[in-house]
């Protein structure tokens, strides 16, 4: 049994399981066990473009729908496919596919690097917020509220928002610049029957680990309850803990 997904725009030769598998990289996330098998993540290079491969073996979630198991890539692929189509910026997927035999399951995900974005706990640490003030600080919040914002409201739930999840770009090619934000490591995301469902859950982890003060937690609610049409008071009065 193989379940496949391929961007056959993105290159001239889309490849099987068994080529992409073969293409071997640097680890950037070691292989760990876990459900029942192994993952991890490699940086590689095909056709001069930085692409980050997720392997895993025997690595699977259960569900109501699949109670025999299916491999987590299938899910993080339902989920960036569901994202971007919210209108959430997300990897862009060039390949994924999943393969059942008598040893158990082997799949794969490959996805287009986020070029120029970094996790946002980086971009603070560098001291960006001092070089580009303020205002553009603001603006920042903001985006992050209407990512967040887009995906509850299409009922998706990141499920493991940690602020090194969120990452930042700042576009300096028009006359003042823009910052742009992008999800990453969606692998715990699914639909939930409501919004406000995906909104509690995601937005009071996010607090838990987040770097911002109250203000800008605060400031940040705002635009985020704001692009929802709703109040969630449990979300605006969280405090770090």
């Amino acid at each position: 049994m193989t379940v496949e997904f391929s961007n056959a725009s993105y290159f001239n030769n889309p490849t099987s399981l068994d080529s992409w598998w073969e293409i071997q990289g640097e680890w950037v996330e070691e292989p760990n066990d876990r459900r029942g098998g192994c993952s991890g993540v490699q940086r590689i290079h095909k056709d001069g473009k930085l692409l980050y491969a997720k392997r895993q073996t025997g690595h699977i979630h259960r569900s109501l729908r699949y109670p025999l198991g299916r491999p987590t890539v299938l899910r993080e692929q339902e989920a960036l496919l569901g994202a971007r189509k919210a209108g959430v910026t997300v990897p862009e997927i060039v390949y994924c596919a999943a393969e059942q035999s008598a040893e158990g399951w082997r799949a794969l995900l490959v996805t287009k690097a986020l070029a120029g974005f970094q996790p946002i706990d980086e971009w603070y640490t560098e001291n960006d917020r001092e070089q580009y003030g303020e205002t553009l600080h603001q603006q920042l919040l903001v985006e992050v509220a209407l990512t967040l914002a887009r995906l509850h409201t299409a009922r998706w739930q990141h499920g493991c928002i940690y602020i090194k999840h969120i990452f930042v770009r700042i576009n300096t090619e028009g006359s003042a610049p823009i910052p742009e934000v992008a999800l990453l490591d969606l692998e715990k995301c699914r639909r939930r029957l409501t919004s406000k469902q995906a909104a509690l859950h995601d937005m009071l982890q996010l607090r838990r680990h987040s770097p911002w003060d109250q203000d800008d937690w605060q400031s940040l609610i705002s635009h985020y309850q704001q692009a929802m049409g709703r109040d969630f008071k449990s979300i605006y009065n969280a405090t770090r803990r």
